[in-house]
């Protein structure tokens, strides 16, 4: 059974950090592109990180760039996200997301919320 679960998340004073796990389980993960994304309230979800199968090349939205870093641990078939300098508008569900074309597999998300 696949499976992707998110934890890491929870409230934060604006500055702070947060470290956030997706733990997957199922499939063999090392060859799937994993992603971040997040959703505000009233909004649409957007990407916010993403890294390659091996780990190089990670890309981020211009709204985290030198903020956030993504990274993966293909022997615990984790990624992860360390967001600093949080801000107000960081707050939302963040998801994980894996893709090997054609599988595409989501977490169930985790709450961030930033506000003092």
């Amino acid at each position: 059974q696949v499976q992707l679960v998110e934890s890491g998340g929870g409230l934060v004073q604006p500055g702070g950090s947060l470290r956030l796990a997706c733990s997957a389980s199922g499939f063999t993960c090392r060859r799937f592109r994993w992603s971040w994304y997040r959703q505000a309230p009233g909004k649409e979800r957007e990407m916010v990180a993403v890294i390659s199968a091996g780990g190089e090349f990670p890309n981020y939205a211009d709204s985290v760039k030198g903020r956030f870093t993504v990274s993966r641990d293909n022997a615990k078939n984790t990624l992860y996200l360390q967001m600093n300098s949080l801000k107000p508008e960081d707050t939302g569900v963040y998801y994980c997301k894996a893709i090997f074309t054609p599988n595409v597999y989501w977490g169930q998300g985790t709450q961030v919320t930033v506000s003092s």
